[in-house]
């Protein structure tokens, strides 16, 4: 219409300036609604959303969702395997994270930085109890330059923490009992363990070494003065010291220390869900039950997406178990070769 009357007014003799400024539009709108073909006035044309854009109600359900008291402290990732495993699906990961900072609610969660392995030794865990990983780190105590020894072995196959202790001391035959107990008390039979460490006193004094040969389990070390090759305990000792609740100060007993780190270890096994194993815990994992858990999760992903299929562009999210784990490969620091995706 706008157009029609334009052109009306310069066949008439108007100037299209002056034209344009009565009809109030300016001559650069007219030359782009000529060029996009338009034939009326789109100005306050109703425009159309994506099919997929969240209503308002769906948005307020991410925030509320968030705000639960027992989600407060964590990440999207985390949120969202939690509510699939209460057969909620509210919004995928990313629409959370979408969500809360619109909102201005996304907050950076720790200090650590990622860091790049190299390899000594290859190894592969299809199971658990297949490679461990194991290391010491110091935890402060009260006498300036004296420290409580933390010793913690992990599984790299399920994450679990197998074996830990707080000590005075670092000592070989310390350690010794500590792999003694733990391979007790998983069950592990000769010839099925690979125990990786690095160069230390501990992990190479005669003791130690004499204890695993008895044992049947074959040690692996780290190159000298490269702490990457043992990536797990690196990222393990990480994950404690930034967790919540980490003491800023010294620990003020060995007791106190051995207490704060038995509630680390129960939580990290049992409650932590762990990015490298699909969100479900190291304890789970170990036991074989990360398989039904994550069939549950990947059928409440599908029936959401029949629900909404507007909410997806493509597939689900990959619910799939992990498959075997790689320590140090050839190639890259750790890989995690996915099991085939289930039809």
């Amino acid at each position: 219409m706008i157009l029609d009357l334009l052109d009306e007014s310069v066949a008439a003799g108007a100037r299209v300036e002056r034209a344009s400024e009565v009809l109030g539009v300016t001559p650069r709108t007219v030359t782009r609604w000529r060029a996009e073909g338009v034939g009326d006035d789109r100005r306050g044309a109703v425009t159309t959303s994506p099919a997929h854009k969240l209503t308002e109600a769906e948005r307020q359900a991410v925030l509320d969702a968030a705000h639960r008291p027992e989600f407060r402290n964590l990440s999207p990732r985390q949120i969202v395997p939690l509510l699939a495993d209460r057969n909620e699906y509210i919004a995928s990961e990313s629409t959370f994270y979408r969500v809360l900072r619109e909102a201005g609610e996304l907050a950076h969660r720790g200090h650590s930085r990622p860091r790049k392995g190299r390899r000594p030794d290859e190894h592969v865990a299809s199971a658990p109890n297949q490679v461990w990983s194991w290391d010491i780190t110091y935890l402060r105590s009260p006498i300036r330059g004296v420290f409580f020894y933390l010793y913690l072995i992990v599984d790299i196959y399920s994450r679990k923490l197998v074996g830990w202790r707080v000590e005075l001391e670092e000592s070989a035959e310390l350690a010794a009992e500590l792999v003694r107990e733990a391979t007790a008390r998983e069950h592990v039979d000769a010839d099925q363990l690979v125990l990786h460490a690095d160069n230390g006193g501990p992990m190479k004094g005669s003791t130690m070494l004499a204890t695993l040969q008895r044992l049947g389990v074959v040690p692996s070390f780290s190159r000298p003065s490269v702490s990457d090759d043992n990536p797990f305990s690196e990222a393990l000792f990480r994950t404690l010291k930034y967790r919540p609740g980490f003491p800023r100060k010294p620990f003020a007993t060995i007791a106190a220390a051995r207490e704060w780190v038995a509630g680390f270890v129960a939580w990290y096994n049992d409650e932590h869900l762990h990015s490298a194993i699909r969100y479900v815990t190291p304890s789970a994992r170990h036991l074989g039950r990360d398989t039904a858990i994550l069939a549950k999760r990947r059928a409440v992903y599908r029936a959401a997406k029949k629900r909404m299929p507007r909410r997806w562009t493509g597939d689900i999210r990959n619910w799939s178990p992990v498959g075997a784990v790689y320590l140090n490969p050839v190639k890259q620091e750790v890989h995690i070769v996915p099991i085939a995706k289930a039809l």
